[in-house]
């Protein structure tokens, strides 16, 4: 019988530690081994209890969590998922090693807690497949002449980090990006607003007909709108459009991947397929690849959940499968010369 996932909740509200102890508890392959209030009392629980998984609160006494991260993981190569209403805290904590972020809801209706039990569940065991501290490193480019399309991306669960790599990775002058990244609404804007100071692109978050240009990076906004690549005046733009949920999520990767495939249809555009549950974004990027376009999926081995690029591998989406590590170094080579892929 597979030993159980060993996780140590750290939280300071006793209602929020009592709601995540009894949301883990559900999984069969999940086990609580402790519980702490404030940082101080969770070092001598790591110490004694040696957890899989760290769930932390950021706002504790004593000490923050953001702070106790960069602490601990030195220390500790331990995966951590923080989980706390202070979303502004959201990077700051992906930054200082946290593998994911997950907030905590305002609302603690029983459907409202049971949703947030289920989403709890599959983090936690998405982050035990996490590496604590993976390696970054930095392509640089130059001649980015030859590719005058645009690359797509689409990721889910652990995506906010896998997609921060690769683009901390490309130069200021790369061919211009658009993301769908599966995020609450108002979060996605913070999560843009944090990238554009950390890379060489800038970063925002998409509006109604922004052009996708060289040296951009737009990131599809979370809530009701899906978000499609239109060709406007010989350029390729954003185009907000409201409609059901696909696979569940608004915006959909598949929708995104859908919408280049006819937008760029002689193969001028790249679709890359992240780590993330379940198939959005497989048939879009089928339709990419069949329209001539260049399809990258992330490699299992580097996927916090590899759901999404399997199905795509699974259907013939992927041309190339790469490590998250390499994925930036794939797409630098191939907009440098397309014909060499």
């Amino acid at each position: 019988m597979p030993r159980k996932l060993r996780v140590l909740v750290v939280d300071d509200s006793m209602f929020f530690r009592a709601a995540i102890i009894k949301g883990l508890s559900k999984s069969p392959d999940i086990e609580v081994v402790g519980e702490a209030y404030d940082p101080y009392e969770a070092r001598g629980k790591i110490l004694d209890l040696d957890p899989d998984v760290i769930t932390l609160d950021v706002e504790m006494p004593y000490m923050n969590g953001v702070d106790f991260l960069k602490i601990l993981l030195p220390q500790w190569q331990v995966p951590v998922l923080v989980i706390s209403s202070a979303t502004n805290y959201a990077q700051d904590a992906l930054r200082a090693g946290a593998v994911d972020f997950l907030p905590k809801p305002n609302d603690h209706s029983l459907e409202t807690m049971q949703n947030f039990s289920r989403e709890l569940v599959e983090r936690v065991l998405a982050a035990a497949g996490v590496p604590s501290k993976p390696g970054a490193a930095y392509v640089r480019a130059s001649a980015l002449t030859r590719f005058n399309g645009i690359v797509a991306i689409g990721a889910s669960t652990g995506g906010t980090q896998s997609t921060a790599k690769i683009l901390k990775a490309l130069p200021a002058d790369f061919p211009g990006v658009i993301i769908v990244q599966h995020m609450p609404p108002d979060f996605t804007r913070m999560y843009a607003d944090n990238l554009d100071k950390d890379c060489r692109m800038r970063v925002r978050e998409a509006r109604e007909g922004d052009a996708i240009d060289r040296g951009t990076v737009l990131i599809a906004p979370g809530g009701s709108m899906h978000c499609e690549v239109v060709a406007r005046a010989g350029r390729l733009c954003a185009h907000m459009k409201p409609g059901e949920k696909v696979n569940g999520h608004c915006p959909s990767v598949d929708v995104l991947f859908s919408s280049v495939a006819r937008a760029a249809p002689n193969g001028g555009s790249v679709g890359v397929i992240l780590t993330g549950m379940g198939a959005d974004g497989a048939r879009g990027l089928l339709e990419m690849r069949r329209r001539g376009s260049f399809t990258i999926g992330q490699d299992e081995k580097s996927c916090v959940v590899y759901g999404m690029p399997r199905e795509a591998q699974e259907i013939g989406a992927v041309e190339r499968q790469v490590s998250l590590d390499n994925i930036a170094a794939t797409l630098i080579s191939y907009v440098r010369d397309p014909r060499g892929k």
